[in-house]
């Protein structure tokens, strides 16, 4: 497959255009054609509508599988979607999302334009649409209710993603492998600066000093923990179930001699022990599931000092509601994507203060940027070493995230925390921006 991603990304009033040409992958797959001279019926045409109609009549245009195209009432459309045949306009009918991202990935349709700015024009329309029905949001939360995160299912669920090989994501990470949102302190600060640069904002906010004990729910490759470790003088107890990140994060502090400093832990959160002046967690929240927020919470009570800080990190929503399915069966299973409210159920029910929100969307809009770019350019190495399947599902999954944020279905929530009794708290945030870095 071909096409070329064209693209104007408008963030805080300003303008970037983003030209990116995705070239031929090696191997292309079997295409699966019309079967039988398969005819488009008078009823196929009305499925077709209804789908537009109920998604908010998107300015898209619906190629069907004997080139007729049903186009939207607005004359302007910004893309087509063309479809192979009936089966998978009926899987699209029958679990929109679920069925959309499998035909994607198989190659049961194609995106004719920027797939960015479809996906972003899909969300922005079916945002506005009318909302669906009792019974239907019934439906659709029981069809995507999460699999489980208990101990074993939480292991699984970590391993499905991020034990696919470490090899995989050096290809289009920075060079330290975060693999959360970056901090852009200038629009045009290199993604391995802007992750630098979220480290220093994260150890500011917790108001990092020498000497002081830190525990790190879900550490990722090590990056924060070693970077607290060597720029702040701190020594850091990293928990991580992914066991072939811990294997890699322990090779890099040994390399970088931290291995006496920081102390990678394969080990689920729910067995941290000890006392800490600071609790971090960057990117773990997703994956521990509502069910469980108030346990972690009472974990960072029994871990954290008297005049100790908290931090969590954390994908979110406006709004509640379920994970998108395809993501949460495909890509993240056991995810979940809090609004503010449920994320409280960590703190109040622990008697924490809340000290500092902030919400970092737009900067994840431009972290996805980046790694989009980047795993563009290694698309084809990423087909070898897996198939063209998984390329076009991580595309999807990044191109996808990344219209999310730009559209405000997701939120990046900054939450700082600590017990109600603390007085030895910041008394303005004018450290956070004071330096860029204290390095």
């Amino acid at each position: 497959m071909e096409y070329r991603q064209d693209g104007a990304h408008e963030l805080n009033g300003d303008s970037k255009v983003q030209t990116l040409d995705i070239p031929k992958v090696g191997r292309q797959p079997d295409r699966p054609e019309a079967r039988g001279g398969e005819k488009v019926t008078a009823l196929d045409r009305w499925l077709v509508r209804k789908i537009l109609e109920t998604g908010g009549n998107p300015p898209i245009g619906v190629v069907v599988w004997d080139g007729e195209e049903l186009r939207p009432p607005s004359p302007h459309a910004v893309g087509r979607v063309r479809l192979r045949d009936r089966r998978t306009l009926w899987k699209i009918l029958a679990n929109p999302d679920l069925g959309f991202g499998d035909a994607y990935t198989a190659g049961r349709i194609d995106i004719e334009g920027n797939l960015v700015e479809i996906l972003e024009t899909l969300y922005r329309a079916t945002a506005a649409a009318a909302p669906a029905g009792l019974l239907k949001r019934q439906l659709v939360r029981w069809l995507s209710r999460p699999r489980s995160n208990s101990l074993r299912g939480s292991r699984e669920n970590i391993h499905h993603h991020y034990d696919i090989g470490n090899d995989f994501y050096k290809l289009w990470l920075d060079d330290q492998l975060i693999y959360t949102c970056a901090y852009f302190p200038t629009r045009n600060a290199s993604l391995e600066q802007a992750q630098i640069a979220k480290m220093d904002h994260v150890c500011r906010k917790v108001q990092l000093n020498p000497g002081q004990r830190v525990v790190e729910a879900g550490c990722g490759w090590g990056a924060l923990a070693l970077h607290m470790a060597r720029h702040y003088g701190v020594k850091v107890r990293a928990f991580n179930i992914s066991h072939e990140q811990i294997a890699l994060a322990r090779q890099r502090a040994k390399a970088m001699g931290l291995d006496g400093q920081v102390e990678f832990v394969e080990d689920d959160y729910r067995n941290i022990r000890g006392e800490y002046d600071v609790f971090v967690s960057v990117g773990m929240l997703e994956h521990v599931g509502v069910e469980h927020y108030h346990q972690l919470g009472t974990i960072a009570r029994r871990c954290l000092k008297p005049a100790g800080l908290g931090l969590i990190h954390s994908i979110g929503k406006n709004r509640q509601s379920p994970m998108n399915p395809w993501l949460e069966t495909r890509i993240f299973p056991g995810s979940y994507l809090p609004t503010l409210r449920e994320m409280m159920n960590v703190f109040e029910p622990n008697g924490f203060s809340v000290l500092d929100v902030e919400n970092l969307r737009l900067h994840y809009a431009k972290t996805l940027e980046h790694w989009l770019e980047r795993f563009e350019r290694v698309a084809d190495r990423v087909e070898a070493m897996f198939d063209q399947d998984f390329v076009r599902a991580w595309r999807l999954y990044l191109a996808g995230s990344l219209a999310g944020f730009t559209t405000g279905s997701i939120q990046l929530f900054q939450v700082v925390f600590a017990h109600a009794a603390n007085n030895a708290i910041p008394w303005t945030r004018a450290a956070l921006y004071t330096a860029e870095s204290r390095r």
